[in-house]
């Protein structure tokens, strides 16, 4: 059995002395490993990095067999993503969101988004923002998915500002209000296009999706976010900071 495929390396491990097996996200065969003989070798290193993209051919006799990969690059940008604290915290907790889906399972949509966000990591509010998104995409397919578009209690569009933490469903600011201390922040860039996040507004992004993300997938699972997040957080979280000082000068 045979296949050829466009994915992007989400990550790998030591098997052997000198192969490595390699997880892809693939557009066509979803998360899916395989073998790469004399995969740390000088002339692969470079090439089985979390973040490129390659085109790859995967074998085995049976389907059920791990099987082994032949891979050629097509963007190489790991070098790029290694430089960046934003861009490696980023591309980790990426890899740690698609790993959440079952092996094997097709998301032609999940390889897309993935392929177009990793290019765009390097500022973390930029990078965050598409990250937070992935968040909730990653949400919709595990079934999982929040309601951001009208007010579970009146069914207006208009000044969401909240989300039940019960039903993960937006909230307007007048049905809220006597309740805003049990609910969730629901920042304006998640329901509104063309709106750029502050540093607050994506931390609060965070914790929505953070909260959602434990309760649904991560608690039962009995397993915890990435290290990763927690930091690119944080770095987020001194940008709000520099804010804060610039807007005082």
């Amino acid at each position: 059995m045979h296949w050829s495929d466009d994915g992007i390396v989400i990550g790998t491990r030591r098997y052997g002395e000198s192969s490595l097996i390699v997880e892809l996200m693939t557009a066509q065969h979803g998360r899916h490993l395989g073998l790469v003989r004399g995969g740390r070798s000088r002339r692969h290193q470079s090439v089985l990095q979390p973040g490129n993209s390659v085109v790859a051919t995967w074998r085995a006799r049976l389907d059920a067999h791990l099987g082994t990969y032949a891979i050629e690059p097509t963007v190489q940008r790991a070098a790029r993503l290694i430089a960046s604290p934003a861009c490696l915290y980023g591309i980790q907790v990426l890899a740690a969101l698609t790993r959440l889906l079952p092996e094997r399972d097709p998301h032609p949509q999940i390889h897309a988004i993935l392929a177009a966000i990793v290019d765009w990591l390097e500022d973390p509010l930029t990078g965050g923002a598409l990250i937070v998104r992935f968040e909730l995409r990653m949400l919709e397919e595990l079934g999982f998915g929040l309601d951001l578009e009208r007010c579970a209690a009146t069914g207006t569009a208009e000044r969401l500002v909240f989300v039940s933490p019960k039903s993960g469903r937006a909230v307007s600011e007048g049905a809220g209000a006597p309740f805003r201390d049990r609910m969730l922040p629901l920042p304006s860039f998640l329901h509104r296009e063309g709106r750029t996040p502050q540093a607050a507004d994506l931390l609060d992004a965070f914790r929505l999706t953070g909260f959602f993300l434990d309760r649904h997938v991560y608690g039962p699972r009995g397993v915890n976010a990435p290290d990763e997040r927690a930091r690119l957080t944080a770095l987020i979280g001194r940008q709000m900071e520099e804010e804060l000082v610039g807007g005082q000068r």
